[in-house]
């Protein structure tokens, strides 16, 4: 497969805008709804919703794509959906509205990413080793839009993220009209997709992926509000959240070097002992700004080897006809189950227990799936037919 033939711009320009919508969503929409009057429980439910129709949508559109082998038609349904759906939050900001919008748009919106995961294998074909350098540009995105939001709301009120998401699924929807489809190749294996799924190896993963993403719940749903509440500014929580992604994206870079070298199964365990470091430095340092930097540098691990390490057992788990469907297995029961849990958890144990027996919690999930991966994830398991870049 020649180079030239990927569409790499186009695909990396999918990844950018998407990222930035969510480097809107994650950071700052807990804020959003907490200038609305609304407790930390509530906010730990309504942000629970973006997560939780992950449970859902993508393998409902997963189907969809296996079946109809027009996976980029699919995902650009569910963008101009998304965009409709989201700008219906403009209307209202009673809590029923509220609820209704975030399950609709975000039905949509999570539909599209494992879609456009499993695309972007098949456009690059023989070179998947070439991922990282198209996904780094989510990142990239995921940066650039967490900085400018510091920025934004040092002149403007909470009003303006809404705004901003809305543009970035303008963004989106124009995007996925650049990239052109490309069909997956036909698997002679028409076996039902459970016959994978419950494989001892397989099942361990799932497991562990919901755990380690519901230990980012505190995160996800409270960092922001968390630093806001110590005293730091809108610019400086903007910083250290794009400080956390920028090592993600040296992470991307070096993939295709980590992953021969240490293989799958070793890169979860040094991963999941560093996040659960991670979460306790933040659990009982937030005072200390020089320890959140280095926390936030720990997200290279967390989220970039991690992510990466998911991405390429989930290639090689579900072969063919499962493609579509073995991403949205992998994004349901990680970022969809596993961070609406601990989203929802958050929401319940922040007012009453506060932020450092919360990141304990988080630092259990992660511990839990370390044992996992050592006594359920075989070591020949971590050889992976992807190298990254």
């Amino acid at each position: 497969m020649k180079k030239s033939s990927v569409p790499y711009w186009r695909l990396s320009g999918f990844y950018f805008f998407y990222f930035a919508s969510l480097g809107v969503l994650i950071p700052y929409w807990s804020l959003y709804l907490k200038s609305l009057g609304y407790s930390s429980l509530i906010i730990g439910g309504l942000v629970a919703i973006l997560p939780a129709t992950k449970l859902v949508a993508p393998y409902i559109w997963g189907w969809l794509a296996d079946h109809t082998r027009r996976s980029m038609f699919i995902i650009r349904i569910a963008c101009l959906c998304a965009l409709l759906s989201f700008s219906l939050v403009f209307f209202s900001q009673q809590l029923w509205w509220l609820t209704l919008v975030m399950i609709l748009f975000s039905f949509f919106w999570n539909a599209t990413l494992p879609q456009f995961e499993a695309m972007t294998l098949n456009h690059l074909g023989n070179d998947t080793h070439r991922y990282s350098m198209v996904r780094l540009w989510g990142s990239l995105g995921f940066i650039v839009i967490a900085v400018l939001m510091g920025y934004l709301l040092q002149s403007y009120d909470a009003d303006v993220i809404p705004i901003v998401v809305l543009i970035t699924f303008v963004v989106i929807a124009i995007t996925s009209f650049m990239v052109p489809e490309k069909l997956n190749i036909p698997h002679t294996d028409h076996s039902p997709i459970w016959h994978v799924i419950k494989q001892r190896n397989v099942m361990a993963f799932l497991v562990v992926c919901f755990l380690m993403l519901c230990s980012h719940g505190p995160y996800y749903t409270f960092y922001t509000i968390y630093l806001e509440e110590q005293g730091y500014s809108s610019q400086m929580i903007g910083v250290l959240w794009a400080v956390g992604v920028i090592a993600e994206v040296v992470v991307f870079l070096l993939m295709h070097r980590l992953l021969p070298v240490f293989g799958a199964r070793k890169l979860l365990l040094i991963t999941l002992f560093l996040t659960t470091f991670r979460w306790l430095i933040i659990g009982f340092y937030v005072d200390d700004l020089s320890m959140l930097f280095f926390a936030q540098l720990i997200h290279a691990f967390s989220f970039g080897v991690f992510h990466s390490v998911g991405i390429s057992l989930v290639h090689d788990y579900f072969t063919g006809s499962h493609q579509g469907r073995g991403q949205a297995i992998y994004a349901s029961v990680s970022f969809g189950g596993g961070v609406a849990i601990g989203s929802l958890i958050s929401g319940l144990l922040w007012d009453q227990w506060g932020a450092s027996v919360l990141f304990v919690f988080a630092s259990c999930c992660t511990v839990l799936a370390m044992v996992i991966v050592w006594r359920y994830i075989e070591r020949q398991e971590s050889s992976s037919k992807i190298n990254f870049i």
